[in-house]
């Protein structure tokens, strides 16, 4: 069996973005505090011994790669796989204006469908396979910082199981960590006994005055109430 080397799936601190409001490639701010969630990150990449940082090409993603790598010197790699879906004409749409006949579609068939000027499902998964199978046959140590969509995506990946595209998100601001074969094989081998999919955990203390508005600003899809980004 290949030797397994630590995998850092991170989604990016919660986000600047009124509740409801559809985005993806859309260009938004990181909520003020997003400096605490990223020195939690640098102590669970120290910790997993992390060498190279792979990062989305998104601003919101990208500021605090820059952030990270500088505090824990890892390799910092920007990579487009690792960008959110592209939603296209649904970019900064409130949910509920989109029409309601489309949104069925996309939940009836989430990888082939394509939102208007936008990105299909499938296209999604092949990109971030791409970049999995680059990342198990380098076999080094790795922390990956994206949004949502490629992160379900990569957590089954790194879980053996298959992806569900509309499987609810890993919250923003949180982490799962995976051990994951190298480069003899292409895909991870998981024990029979062992989970599905690694814990989530926050990446800043637990604070009893926090708020659930403050742990996550994941969205619920209308007709489905599957959380998308």
């Amino acid at each position: 069996m290949a030797q397994s080397f630590p995998v850092l799936l991170v989604r990016h601190a919660p986000v600047m973005v009124p509740e409801g409001v559809c985005y993806g490639r859309q260009d938004v701010a990181l909520r003020p505090g997003w400096e605490r969630v990223t020195s939690g990150l640098a102590v669970l990449a120290q910790g997993a011994v992390c060498r190279v940082l792979y990062s989305s090409p998104a601003e919101r993603c990208q500021q605090m790669a820059r952030k990270l790598a500088a505090s824990t010197g890892m390799d910092l790699r920007i990579d487009p796989r690792l960008a959110e879906m592209d939603f296209g004409e649904w970019e900064g749409q409130p949910w509920q204006d989109i029409d309601r006949g489309l949104l069925d579609a996309w939940a009836a068939d989430p990888e082939g469908f394509v939102p208007p000027g936008g990105e299909s499902g499938r296209a999604l998964c092949r990109r971030v396979l791409a970049f999995w199978q680059d990342v198990q046959q380098a076999g080094t140590p790795a922390c990956v910082l994206s949004h949502g969509g490629p992160l379900r995506v990569l957590s089954a990946l790194a879980a053996g199981t298959p992806p569900a595209l509309l499987a609810p998100s890993m919250p923003q601001g949180f982490a799962r960590l995976f051990m994951v074969n190298g480069p003899a094989g292409l895909t991870p081998e998981v024990g029979a006994d062992e989970p599905a999919l690694a814990p989530v955990v926050p990446l800043w203390p637990r604070d009893a005055r926090r708020t659930p508005a403050d742990v996550s600003l994941t969205f619920p899809k209308t007709d489905t109430g599957q959380t998308l980004t």
